[in-house]
């Protein structure tokens, strides 16, 4: 199935395990929060157990490493596409509100970003990706 629009996330190499599959799920998270119409309908095995749904369109991963995370959002807000972010600093917080001050204490340029996220048309999420390789 071709979907009109592209989900990426792009997640900075240089992290640990941990910290990038915790980055991909509050990303992925945001994703599914501020576009409730890419949520698929709910699961059910064959024995009739309920599961929950799930994103319903393929969610790309990529690796980048800190310029070019810097230039990916860049590239993002200048499409008008506004992205899920995670700053470095928002590890060494504890819950929504607190990592809502740290992004909003450091100026965009200086933020330290670990990753992000962007649905948008699918040339358009190209166009911001251009030159990620998968993450691996």
């Amino acid at each position: 199935m071709q979907f009109d629009t592209k989900i990426a996330v792009v997640i900075r190499t240089d992290l640990e395990a941990w910290q990038k599959l915790n980055v991909a799920a509050f990303l992925s998270g945001g994703i599914a929060a501020s576009f409730p119409e890419c949520i698929g309908e709910n699961y059910a095995d064959g024995s009739g157990t309920k599961y929950l749904s799930l994103i319903g369109q393929p969610i790309l991963i990529y690796g980048a490493d800190r310029a070019a995370l810097s230039r990916a959002l860049e590239r993002a807000l200048a499409r008008n596409v506004v992205p899920a972010l995670y700053t470095e600093d928002m590890f060494r917080t504890t819950h929504d509100a607190a990592n809502r001050e740290v992004v909003r204490a450091v100026a965009r340029a200086d933020l330290n970003l670990v990753g992000l996220a962007i649905r948008a048309e699918r040339k358009v999420v190209d166009k911001i990706v251009d030159g990620l390789k998968f993450h691996s």
